[in-house]
């Protein structure tokens, strides 16, 4: 999502932009920026690590297996992408050209090579730097990779498979000319883990399409607590579910209600049941929305029908664009003092912080907005300026394109 609104940012700059997506179609909340082919198809990505018969098969047997359609049905039922899962795969994407799949890298280069030739390419993560030799041989221009988040997939691999995955991302981090850390917080875990020289790593803060975003005209019918992430346990759902069961049980703020948005694939079901029926068992599920899947216009009015919002994920979050999703319709935040959340919180003045993991402290930083209206208010307009003001994607844009006006 982020990458497709910077693409669109980026046109209205002037640029000619193209977006490729890898392995499966996108999957948006905005209309679409990319072409309308899949490269890297990840059906074939699968077959080809497990058979070497799929390694030397001709386009038109491929071609089937790459249908936007049967990708997007792959995506739904999210069938093998935890991280426990793709160790070896992981391993051999990374390894480029000695790979596995050096055949799908040998289609998307002929494919670019027969377009006219870029400038500059843009990994969109630093798990495809196993791409950047070849792409770069072939069309002698330089590589920039965005770095956002994949420490969490990488520490989440099986041993040997983790090991291996940061020494080929150390190792494959020479053939790209630079970096585009999404926050500060995150430019520094990765050069310390990818041993990257300062000069090489910039930072260019996200930014969303503020089109359509804005305040509520009038207050919830009752005070509102409101997530919108993936429903997974990485994002600490589970854990705003128990802060929520304190607040409700302590009374202090009348009808507080819980509302969860956010994607869900097929392969989070089993964790939103289990936390259905945990409601259930607690009796708290009248009180608690559960709203999958949201389309964009769905998504702002359920933001608009929030009193606070938290997501309290667990790992190191590399940025968080939802943060900004709530800001920028005024309603305060409650974030965990860790990853890129206290970087957020001082450059946008849009909420408060609690310890991570703490439940009780959660509840009650919850409490306390909900409590306090004036406040309440005044983050959410300060938050709200700031958003506009310093993380609109025109002005992400701007700073990408200073970036790579550096490379050329």
């Amino acid at each position: 999502m982020r990458d497709n609104a910077l693409v669109a940012a980026l046109r209205k700059l002037g640029h000619d932009v193209t977006l490729i997506p890898l392995y499966t179609p996108l999957t948006l909340d905005e209309p679409g920026n990319s072409e309308d082919r899949v490269f890297f198809g990840g059906v074939n990505v699968f077959l080809q690590q497990k058979s070497a018969l799929f390694r030397h098969t001709p386009g038109w047997l491929d071609k089937p297996l790459d249908n936007p359609r049967l990708l997007r049905e792959a995506a739904r039922l999210a069938v093998k992408t935890r991280p426990e899962d793709l160790g070896e795969l992981t391993i051999s994407v990374l390894r480029g050209e000695e790979g596995r799949q050096l055949k799908e890298l040998e289609k998307l280069t002929a494919w670019l090579t027969a377009q006219p030739k870029p400038d500059i390419v843009c990994l969109s993560n630093a798990l495809l730097s196993g791409l950047a030799r070849r792409l770069r041989a072939a069309l002698k221009a330089p590589i920039v990779c965005t770095l956002q988040g994949e420490d969490f997939f990488v520490d989440g691999l099986p041993e040997p498979q983790r090991k291996q995955a940061w020494a080929l991302l150390r190792e494959r981090a020479a053939d790209i000319d630079a970096f585009i850390a999404v926050s500060r917080y995150y430019g520094e875990v990765m050069r310390e883990r990818l041993m990257l020289p300062a000069e090489k790593t910039h930072v260019v803060h996200n930014g969303i399409d503020l089109s359509g975003y804005g305040p509520a005209r009038s207050r919830p019918a009752h005070p509102t607590v409101g997530y919108l992430a993936r429903l997974a346990p990485e994002k600490g759902l589970h854990t705003l579910v128990e802060a929520f069961g304190h607040l409700h049980r302590r009374g202090k703020a009348p009808g507080v209600r819980l509302r969860i948005a956010g994607s869900q694939t097929d392969g989070d079901k089993p964790f939103v049941a289990e936390l259905r029926r945990g409601l259930k068992r607690d009796g708290l599920a009248p009180h608690v929305d559960i709203l999958p899947n949201l389309d964009r216009a769905q998504k702002i009015g359920f933001l608009q029908s929030l009193s606070v919002f938290s997501v309290p994920a667990v790992y190191g979050e590399s940025f968080g664009l939802y943060v900004l999703e709530a800001l920028v319709c005024g309603v305060p935040v409650v974030q965990p003092r860790h990853a890129a959340f206290p970087e957020l919180i001082e450059a946008t003045g849009g909420g408060v912080l609690c310890e991570p993991g703490d439940v009780w402290d959660l509840a009650a930083k919850l409490e306390e907005l909900l409590l306090d209206e004036p406040r309440r208010a005044a983050l959410g307009a300060a938050g709200r300026d700031k958003v506009i003001e310093h993380f609109s994607i025109e002005r992400a844009a701007r700073g990408v394109e200073q970036v790579l006006r550096t490379q050329v």
